[in-house]
């Protein structure tokens, strides 16, 4: 089996500062704790057992943020010094800026000089229940923030997008505003109400109001993180239901490791989505699995 991951996070804790492993908390995930380890493109590789991993996208993973160009320097000295045998990883680097920080246009510059540079991610999820906040202020209404935003087309770069259902209709007026900048709905919108039928209609009719935008595309990965004890049957309703609202030319499988590597093995992460869309066309899988991920970060 053949894929191209485009949602994965390395770190190095003995070279790297990331806040959020050293007093590791708990959330909806789960304790942190748990991955306050190295985890490297050869632990990447190790875990990929049978499944052929061509290329990855490296999404920033909340490096210290009074020096983040260093998360995407070092990403580069990686994917420069592969050894080849399985791809120089990471291919494509989604790195970490604030775009409400008045000189963000500066750290854009800095992370555009590295060749592997695709995108830019800001958390964005806002929840009212604190086991599920991920940030307190709501990014997209702040003018500063929505003014930086312009700047990624200037650098030619993508963003990728992590919130939650109650927030995408902001976000769909947001990609109306900036055609010429791709968006990659994150973790299939990271549907978290999901025990009641208002969470549901959102999530649902989010996607749509995002699908609706030709400049948004959407990564199925990160379902783990609400469904501990996941099935196949259990995952299949989401991505179906991503797929429908996107079509197979713009979703794409992601693994979301080593966060997901919490809840179930890489490999029988994309075994279960190939089994849930063994019905598509060849092409179509092919793009689930590998084409949509290169063409749309340009690997």
């Amino acid at each position: 089996m053949q894929v191209v991951d485009p949602h994965v996070h390395f770190w190095d804790l003995r070279t790297h500062r990331y806040p959020w492993l050293e007093n590791p908390g708990t959330s909806f995930v789960g304790d942190a704790a748990a991955l306050r380890h190295d985890y490297l493109p050869e632990n990447l590789s190790s875990d990929a057992g049978a499944v052929q991993v061509l290329k990855v996208v490296h999404v920033e993973a909340n490096h210290d943020p009074e020096n983040i160009v260093e998360e995407t320097r070092w990403l580069q000295s990686l994917a420069d010094g592969g050894d080849g045998s399985r791809g120089a990883f990471p291919n494509g680097i989604v790195a970490g800026a604030d775009l409400s920080a008045p000189d963000v246009e500066a750290t854009l510059a800095a992370h555009a000089e590295f060749a592997n540079t695709r995108g830019i991610r800001q958390i964005l999820n806002v929840h009212a229940d604190p086991l599920y906040g991920y940030v307190e202020r709501h990014f997209m209404r702040d003018p500063v923030w929505r003014t930086n935003f312009g700047l990624l087309a200037r650098y030619g770069l993508s963003f990728d997008l992590q919130l939650y259902p109650s927030q995408m209709r902001e976000a769909a007026e947001l990609a109306r505003l900036h055609p010429d900048t791709q968006f990659i709905l994150n973790h299939a919108g990271m549907f978290v109400d999901r025990d009641r039928l208002d969470g549901y209609r959102a999530w649902r009719d989010g996607l749509r109001l995002l699908s609706a935008c030709p400049n948004v595309t959407v990564k199925i990965s990160g379902l783990a993180m609400f469904d501990h004890l996941w099935t196949v049957e259990s995952l299949r309703p989401y991505v179906l239901e991503t797929i429908d609202a996107f079509g197979t030319e713009r979703t794409m499988f992601a693994s979301n490791f080593p966060v997901d590597r919490l809840f179930g093995t890489y490999e029988a992460l994309w075994r279960a989505y190939a089994r849930i869309v063994a019905g598509a066309s060849s092409s179509e899988q092919s793009a689930l699995f590998r084409h949509n991920a290169e063409r749309i970060y340009r690997i």
